[in-house]
């Protein structure tokens, strides 16, 4: 059904579907039941089609509408594992992390080299006012990146292997462009080393290196300790669920 609606339908049935994982009510097991029987769905179309928002670079005022249904299935996505019952189908989904990743590095990369629709903005904007289709993408994908990271070693490891780790640090500047970008960063390092030795060790010696900042690293509740010969990564919060 989902491929054969134009992309005006689609951005109109994922937004429905927006409304209702983000609404007041609690979902009932209909409804987590209907949810499931779509992730698959809605996963495949993101992995297949998240790379329609890179046309956005050079054409950034279009009303690109498969842009746009692609940015709606990223909304869907987070929101989706934000729910427990949700989370743990699409956590062992294939290619999904490793898509996100993909584009998480591009849009970083492209945004820096040169100034276009990525770029990140400190220019203050009013609440509410949106000046382009592609705001809070970036903060986005890192939540995901952080939901799917929630309690599962797998994919916090996957992440370290993708080099996702320094790229996530990296994005961590204040940016109008991405709301809440420094949260969403903080919380997907927490989901990233939660019980997992390996992670802390890599971003404890990436500070050591010179390579993560210190001040940056205690702004986001954490703090690197050497105990004798090995650096600790401490973190001061608790992690809070998806």
């Amino acid at each position: 059904m989902y491929s054969k609606l134009s992309d005006q339908e689609r951005v109109a049935l994922l937004d429905i579907m927006i409304a209702k994982l983000v609404g007041d009510e609690q979902l009932t097991k209909d409804d987590i039941s209907i949810f499931l029987r779509h992730a698959e769905l809605i996963a495949n179309s993101f992995v297949d089609q998240c790379r329609n928002v890179l046309k956005l670079v050079s054409e950034p005022q279009t009303e690109d509408k498969e842009a746009l249904a692609t940015i709606r299935l990223l909304d869907v996505l987070c929101e989706m594992t934000s729910h427990t019952e949700l989370l743990g189908y699409l956590q062992v989904f294939p290619d999904l992390m490793e898509r996100v990743i993909d584009v998480l590095r591009v849009i970083h990369v492209v945004g820096k080299d040169t100034t276009n629709i990525f770029s990140p903005s400190d220019s203050l904007k009013a609440e509410g006012d949106i000046e382009h289709m592609t705001e809070g993408f970036k903060s986005h994908l890192i939540r995901l990146i952080g939901n799917l990271c929630y309690k599962n070693k797998e994919n916090q490891d996957k992440v370290n292997e993708l080099d996702g780790i320094p790229l996530i640090l990296d994005s961590s500047n204040i940016d109008d462009n991405n709301p809440f970008m420094m949260q969403w960063v903080v919380y997907a390092v927490r989901n990233l080393t939660e019980d997992n030795s390996q992670n802390q060790d890599f971003i404890a010696k990436m500070e050591e290196q010179g390579l993560a900042d210190a001040s940056l690293l205690k702004k986001m509740g954490f703090e690197v300790e050497k105990i004798g010969e090995k650096l600790i990564l401490k973190s001061n919060n608790d992690i809070p669920p998806p």
